[in-house]
């Protein structure tokens, strides 16, 4: 039994010993181990253009309210919301038989009048001679010819009342004012209406062309009117380039805009400026009360351009892992601006020319560590993204 224990001592020493000196060559390869190759961006400054949205409103062209201007029943409606009318298409009938009769009433009171000027007319044709011949007093004849042109204006006034009378009748057919598209139809055949009914009867549209409104606020307006050298705002507004409008879906519409007006005064509750764009409508396929987001470019001959991928975001912090000088990755915190296609940023501070950033890895890679860098080609990066 002793002897067993004895030859086990001598094993087991043998083998702690070969352990302790195999963990200096592992130690050893660790240290002699290549660091490992990343590619690395070299910052350059390069030209882009800079977006500045803004959420908008969109309205037509005109918007008209269609209301009825007499009291009366809706006898027919025409069209359905949502149809497309013509200027001058009839949109609804009004019953009102109370217009009707005004107009036979007013057409017999020209027939009364008419009657009662060649009687006047016959009353100074009769006392002319009389007067002439010494018959009777001059002011007889006066008397006649100013009884005439009572009865004239009396005949020019039942004219007046008839012209009304059928201008009041012609409200009873509603028309389309424009070309445009119907909106909500509150009232049905039945129902009664007049001027003061608080709904209109209906709205049409008019969508050929389309108005989006925005806000931009003071700041803003301050740096633009600096950037122009003091121009009129109106006239520094036709100076703008053409503005896009990003519909609902994220799609954008086909046809570029003009910003066209700006409100005269600041909203004192937001300190913004009221903006209005203005886009043509193919297909008429927005609607008015839609929404969308104007975007306005503005070239930038020099910026510093780094991928929206290779940052990374925590706790309000955006950062970005720099090479250094002794070749250890740093993290490195960056203000940026959103810019071009949505794909890279504009660092505003934090980098510099000729600085180099990680381009991949930066997920796995930890802080300090030494990396090979192999340098990326930048026009082929940033072309990939703007594709």
């Amino acid at each position: 039994m002793k002897s067993s224990i004895l030859i086990t001592i001598p094993v087991i020493t043998s083998v702690l010993v070969l352990a302790c000196k195999g963990k200096p060559e592992i130690n050893n390869a660790a240290a002699n181990a290549a660091p490992q190759e990343y590619l690395v961006l070299t910052i350059a400054p390069r030209p882009t253009t800079l977006f500045f949205e803004f959420p908008a409103t969109i309205q037509g062209q005109q918007n008209i309210e269609i209301r009825p201007k007499i009291d009366g029943f809706v006898e027919t409606i025409y069209v359905d919301e949502g149809s497309t009318v013509k200027k001058g298409q009839m949109l609804f009938r009004i019953s009102a038989p109370q217009y009707e009769q005004d107009v036979r009433t007013a057409q017999a009171d020209i027939l009364i009048a008419e009657a009662d000027v060649n009687a006047a007319r016959m009353q100074v044709n009769k006392v002319r001679p009389l007067v002439e011949e010494h018959i009777i007093s001059k002011y007889e004849l006066e008397s006649a010819q100013y009884t005439l042109q009572s009865r004239q204006a009396a005949l020019a006034q039942a004219h007046a009342k008839l012209a009304n009378a059928r201008i009041n009748l012609g409200y009873t057919d509603v028309k389309s004012p424009v070309n445009g598209v119907i909106g909500a139809i509150p009232y049905k055949i039945g129902s009664l209406v007049s001027a003061g009914t608080v709904q209109p009867l209906t709205t049409v549209s008019n969508i050929g062309n389309i108005y989006a409104y925005f806000s931009v606020n003071e700041k803003d307006i301050l740096q633009f009117a600096k950037d122009t050298k003091g121009a009129p705002l109106q006239d520094a507004i036709a100076t703008l380039p053409s503005v896009s409008l990003v519909l609902a879906n994220g799609a954008e519409l086909s046809e570029k805009g003009k910003i066209d007006a700006a409100n005269g005064l600041i909203n004192s509750e937001t300190g913004s400026l009221n903006m209005r764009a203005i886009f043509q409508n193919p297909g008429k396929i927005i609607r008015s009360g839609s929404s969308g987001i104007v975007r306005i470019p503005q070239p930038v001959d020099s910026a510093l351009l780094i991928p929206q991928k290779i940052t990374y975001e925590m706790q309000g912090r955006r950062s970005v892992f720099l090479l250094d000088s002794t070749g250890a990755v740093r993290s490195t915190e960056i203000l940026v601006m959103t810019s071009g296609n949505g794909q890279y940023f504009v660092v505003k501070k934090g980098l510099r020319t000729g600085d180099r950033v990680l381009l991949e890895g930066g997920s796995t890679i930890k802080e300090g560590a030494i990396i090979k860098p192999i340098s990326a080609n930048a026009d082929s990066v940033y072309k990939r993204l703007s594709l």
